[in-house]
Protein backbone atom coordinates (compact mmCIF):
# COMPACT_ATOMS: atom_id res chain seq x y z
CA UNK A 1 0.00 0.00 0.00
CA UNK A 2 1.14 3.24 -1.18
CA UNK A 3 0.49 6.08 1.69
CA UNK A 4 -0.81 9.08 -0.54
CA UNK A 5 -0.18 12.71 1.63
CA UNK A 6 -3.51 14.93 -0.08
CA UNK A 7 -6.03 17.03 -0.50
CA UNK A 8 -8.43 17.48 -2.85
CA UNK A 9 -6.80 20.48 -4.74
CA UNK A 10 -5.26 20.25 -8.64
CA UNK A 11 -2.20 19.07 -8.13
CA UNK A 12 -3.61 16.33 -5.69
CA UNK A 13 -5.64 15.27 -7.89
CA UNK A 14 -2.22 14.38 -10.02
CA UNK A 15 -1.37 12.19 -7.71
CA UNK A 16 -4.73 10.64 -7.04
CA UNK A 17 -5.94 10.42 -10.55
CA UNK A 18 -2.56 8.49 -10.73
CA UNK A 19 -2.84 5.87 -8.38
CA UNK A 20 -6.39 4.70 -9.27
CA UNK A 21 -5.27 4.63 -13.52
CA UNK A 22 -2.26 2.78 -12.63
CA UNK A 23 -4.50 0.73 -10.57
CA UNK A 24 -1.71 0.79 -7.30
CA UNK A 25 -3.51 0.20 -3.78
CA UNK A 26 -3.21 3.31 -1.67
CA UNK A 27 -3.73 4.73 2.14
CA UNK A 28 -5.10 8.39 2.06
CA UNK A 29 -3.70 10.88 4.54
CA UNK A 30 -5.22 13.86 4.46
CA UNK A 31 -3.07 16.88 4.81
CA UNK A 32 -5.71 19.93 5.02
CA UNK A 33 -3.97 22.62 3.96
CA UNK A 34 -6.34 25.40 5.06
CA UNK A 35 -5.61 24.38 8.79
CA UNK A 36 -1.68 24.31 8.59
CA UNK A 37 -0.94 20.51 8.54
CA UNK A 38 1.61 21.05 5.55
CA UNK A 39 3.80 22.71 7.99
CA UNK A 40 3.85 19.71 10.78
CA UNK A 41 7.29 18.36 11.27
CA UNK A 42 6.94 14.74 10.27
CA UNK A 43 5.27 15.98 6.79
CA UNK A 44 8.23 18.26 6.54
CA UNK A 45 10.18 15.15 6.77
CA UNK A 46 8.08 13.47 3.55
CA UNK A 47 7.90 16.86 1.27
CA UNK A 48 10.08 19.71 2.83
CA UNK A 49 9.06 22.48 0.61
CA UNK A 50 5.84 22.35 3.11
CA UNK A 51 3.68 20.96 -0.17
CA UNK A 52 0.92 17.83 -0.94
CA UNK A 53 0.84 15.52 -2.71
CA UNK A 54 3.79 13.15 -1.40
CA UNK A 55 3.69 9.51 -1.45
CA UNK A 56 5.57 7.22 0.48
CA UNK A 57 5.88 3.57 -0.87
CA UNK A 58 7.37 1.37 0.87
CA UNK A 59 8.18 -1.12 -2.19
CA UNK A 60 10.79 1.30 -4.01
CA UNK A 61 13.92 0.81 -5.76
CA UNK A 62 15.57 -1.86 -5.02
CA UNK A 63 12.39 -3.42 -2.55
CA UNK A 64 13.53 -0.03 0.02
CA UNK A 65 11.12 2.43 0.91
CA UNK A 66 11.22 5.71 -0.97
CA UNK A 67 9.16 9.07 -0.47
CA UNK A 68 8.23 11.36 -3.56
CA UNK A 69 7.37 14.91 -3.20
CA UNK A 70 6.49 17.22 -5.91
CA UNK A 71 3.87 16.49 -7.68
CA UNK A 72 5.48 15.86 -10.90
CA UNK A 73 7.96 13.60 -9.53
CA UNK A 74 5.00 11.59 -8.43
CA UNK A 75 3.96 11.33 -12.01
CA UNK A 76 7.27 10.63 -13.11
CA UNK A 77 8.00 7.46 -10.49
CA UNK A 78 4.90 5.87 -10.83
CA UNK A 79 4.78 5.75 -14.10
CA UNK A 80 8.22 4.40 -14.51
CA UNK A 81 7.48 2.00 -11.54
CA UNK A 82 4.34 0.52 -13.37
CA UNK A 83 5.36 0.98 -17.11
CA UNK A 84 2.17 2.96 -17.71
CA UNK A 85 1.32 6.05 -19.23
CA UNK A 86 5.02 6.74 -20.21
CA UNK A 87 4.78 6.00 -23.62
CA UNK A 88 6.60 3.36 -25.37
CA UNK A 89 9.30 4.75 -27.28
CA UNK A 90 12.02 7.54 -26.20
CA UNK A 91 10.26 9.62 -28.38
CA UNK A 92 6.99 9.27 -26.32
CA UNK A 93 8.83 9.78 -23.14
CA UNK A 94 10.22 13.42 -24.73
CA UNK A 95 7.09 14.21 -25.51
CA UNK A 96 5.84 13.41 -22.38
CA UNK A 97 8.19 15.12 -20.74
CA UNK A 98 8.02 18.09 -22.30
CA UNK A 99 4.22 18.37 -22.01
CA UNK A 100 4.65 17.39 -17.89
CA UNK A 101 7.53 20.45 -17.23
CA UNK A 102 4.61 23.10 -19.55
CA UNK A 103 2.30 22.03 -17.29
CA UNK A 104 4.03 21.94 -14.17
CA UNK A 105 6.31 25.80 -15.36
CA UNK A 106 3.63 27.37 -16.61
CA UNK A 107 -0.55 25.61 -16.36
CA UNK A 108 -0.31 25.18 -12.62
CA UNK A 109 1.26 28.32 -11.57
CA UNK A 110 -0.60 30.35 -13.91
CA UNK A 111 -3.53 29.37 -13.38
CA UNK A 112 -2.98 29.21 -9.67
CA UNK A 113 -2.11 32.66 -9.91
CA UNK A 114 -5.32 33.50 -11.79
CA UNK A 115 -7.83 31.78 -8.89
CA UNK A 116 -5.89 33.69 -6.09
CA UNK A 117 -6.23 36.71 -7.90
CA UNK A 118 -9.74 35.81 -9.28
CA UNK A 119 -11.31 34.40 -6.23
CA UNK A 120 -9.20 35.11 -3.31
CA UNK A 121 -7.58 38.56 -3.16
CA UNK A 122 -10.75 40.22 -3.47
CA UNK A 123 -12.20 38.30 0.11
CA UNK A 124 -8.77 39.27 1.85
CA UNK A 125 -9.18 41.69 4.83
CA UNK A 126 -8.63 44.75 3.33
CA UNK A 127 -9.71 43.10 -0.43
CA UNK A 128 -7.40 43.05 -2.75
CA UNK A 129 -8.86 43.23 -5.88
CA UNK A 130 -5.98 43.91 -8.54
CA UNK A 131 -7.55 44.17 -12.11
CA UNK A 132 -3.26 44.17 -13.42
CA UNK A 133 -2.71 41.37 -11.97
CA UNK A 134 -6.37 39.65 -12.77
CA UNK A 135 -5.87 40.36 -16.03
CA UNK A 136 -2.24 39.70 -16.65
CA UNK A 137 -2.79 35.73 -15.41
CA UNK A 138 -6.23 35.07 -16.95
CA UNK A 139 -4.65 36.50 -20.01
CA UNK A 140 -1.82 34.44 -19.71
CA UNK A 141 -4.14 31.39 -18.92
CA UNK A 142 -5.74 31.50 -21.79
CA UNK A 143 -2.71 31.58 -23.79
CA UNK A 144 -1.37 28.52 -22.37
CA UNK A 145 -4.93 27.35 -23.41
CA UNK A 146 -4.94 28.35 -26.63
CA UNK A 147 -1.53 26.80 -26.95
CA UNK A 148 -2.95 23.22 -26.03
CA UNK A 149 -6.17 23.33 -27.73
CA UNK A 150 -3.35 23.67 -31.48
CA UNK A 151 -1.40 20.53 -29.65
CA UNK A 152 -4.71 18.62 -29.39
CA UNK A 153 -6.06 19.66 -33.33
CA UNK A 154 -2.75 17.49 -34.25
CA UNK A 155 -3.01 14.86 -31.36
CA UNK A 156 -5.81 12.58 -29.73
CA UNK A 157 -3.95 13.21 -26.17
CA UNK A 158 -1.42 16.15 -24.92
CA UNK A 159 1.75 13.50 -25.81
CA UNK A 160 0.50 12.12 -29.17
CA UNK A 161 -1.89 9.66 -29.91
CA UNK A 162 -1.68 7.98 -26.25
CA UNK A 163 -3.25 8.85 -22.79
CA UNK A 164 -0.30 10.06 -20.75
CA UNK A 165 1.09 11.11 -17.19
CA UNK A 166 1.00 14.87 -19.20
CA UNK A 167 -2.70 14.66 -19.72
CA UNK A 168 -3.03 13.73 -15.98
CA UNK A 169 -0.73 16.44 -15.20
CA UNK A 170 -2.66 18.96 -16.80
CA UNK A 171 -6.60 18.13 -16.46
CA UNK A 172 -6.87 18.56 -12.70
CA UNK A 173 -6.30 22.53 -13.63
CA UNK A 174 -8.00 22.38 -17.25
CA UNK A 175 -11.08 21.52 -15.28
CA UNK A 176 -11.29 24.22 -13.83
CA UNK A 177 -11.25 26.60 -16.65
CA UNK A 178 -14.49 28.40 -15.29
CA UNK A 179 -12.99 29.79 -12.29
CA UNK A 180 -9.97 31.08 -14.20
CA UNK A 181 -12.79 33.09 -16.33
CA UNK A 182 -11.79 31.16 -19.81
CA UNK A 183 -14.22 30.53 -22.40
CA UNK A 184 -14.46 27.28 -24.54
CA UNK A 185 -15.95 28.43 -27.67
CA UNK A 186 -12.89 29.07 -29.33
CA UNK A 187 -11.08 26.17 -28.32
CA UNK A 188 -12.69 22.99 -29.83
CA UNK A 189 -10.00 20.59 -29.24
CA UNK A 190 -9.05 21.38 -25.66
CA UNK A 191 -12.81 21.40 -25.39
CA UNK A 192 -12.99 17.49 -26.77
CA UNK A 193 -9.94 16.68 -24.63
CA UNK A 194 -11.39 17.58 -21.47
CA UNK A 195 -14.69 15.59 -22.07
CA UNK A 196 -12.40 12.70 -23.24
CA UNK A 197 -10.20 12.82 -19.97
CA UNK A 198 -12.83 13.56 -18.31
CA UNK A 199 -15.04 10.44 -19.25
CA UNK A 200 -12.14 8.10 -17.64
CA UNK A 201 -12.98 5.84 -14.26
CA UNK A 202 -9.67 6.58 -12.92
CA UNK A 203 -10.14 9.84 -13.51
CA UNK A 204 -13.71 10.27 -11.96
CA UNK A 205 -12.36 8.37 -9.38
CA UNK A 206 -9.06 10.34 -8.57
CA UNK A 207 -11.51 13.46 -8.44
CA UNK A 208 -13.93 12.24 -5.75
CA UNK A 209 -11.35 11.32 -3.11
CA UNK A 210 -12.45 13.20 -0.66
CA UNK A 211 -14.44 15.58 -2.72
CA UNK A 212 -16.59 17.00 -0.02
CA UNK A 213 -13.57 18.56 1.60
CA UNK A 214 -12.50 20.54 -1.19
CA UNK A 215 -13.69 24.08 0.12
CA UNK A 216 -13.01 27.95 -1.37
CA UNK A 217 -10.47 29.16 1.59
CA UNK A 218 -12.47 32.40 2.25
CA UNK A 219 -12.39 31.86 5.95
CA UNK A 220 -9.66 33.85 7.37
CA UNK A 221 -7.95 31.20 9.06
CA UNK A 222 -7.28 29.49 6.00
CA UNK A 223 -6.53 32.36 4.20
CA UNK A 224 -3.80 33.40 6.98
CA UNK A 225 -2.66 29.42 6.41
CA UNK A 226 -2.42 29.93 2.62
CA UNK A 227 -1.91 33.13 1.91
CA UNK A 228 0.42 34.79 4.57
CA UNK A 229 2.97 32.06 5.28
Amino acid sequence: MIDLYFWPTPNGWKASIALEEMELPYTTHLINIGKGDQFDPEFLKISPNNRMPAIVDPDGPDGAPVSVFESGAILMYLARKTGKFYGKTERDRIAVEEWLMWQMGGVGPMAGQAHHFLKYAPQLDPPQDLPYAQDRYRTEVGRLYGVLDRRLAENEYVAGNFYSIADISIWGWASLWEGQQQVLEDKPHFTRWLETVSARPGVQAGRALHAELRGDHRDKQSQGVLFKR
